[in-house]
């Protein structure tokens, strides 16, 4: 479950995917008219264009996940004990991806055995 993240970092992710996506177009499209001359201004305005729209997409995206990660609850992750973000009553851990939950009916270890079992060790 290596590639499983948590959902601020799939939001980050996504926002850096269409970043990248917007700038590769702007130069894919300007390299048009190195290419086809003149001819190639209709390419690069297009291409300008979209990813113009691209990365506005991906601004709208980090901004959405910035605004998310203020009120996003922080917890200790049980598994390699440092601070980590939770959205919705289950996500999974920024660092070790350990699935976290909120919601004591989808637990499968309560608070309580949880400081039983570390007392043991």
């Amino acid at each position: 479950m290596k590639f499983k993240s948590a959902k601020i970092n799939a939001f980050r992710t996504w926002g850096l995917l269409l970043t990248m996506l917007g700038m590769g177009l702007m130069i894919m499209g300007t390299a048009g008219i190195v290419f086809w001359g003149s001819a190639g201004k209709v390419v690069a305005a297009v291409g300008l264009v979209i990813g113009l729209v691209s990365m506005m997409a991906s601004l709208a995206i980090y901004f959405w996940a910035g605004m998310l990660s203020t009120s996003a609850v922080q917890v200790e992750c049980p598994e390699c004990h440092k601070l980590t973000k939770m959205l919705g009553k289950t996500d999974r851990c920024m660092f070790c991806h350990t699935v976290l939950t909120m919601d004591p009916a989808q637990a499968t270890i309560t608070a309580e055995e949880l400081e039983l079992q570390q007392l043991k060790h």
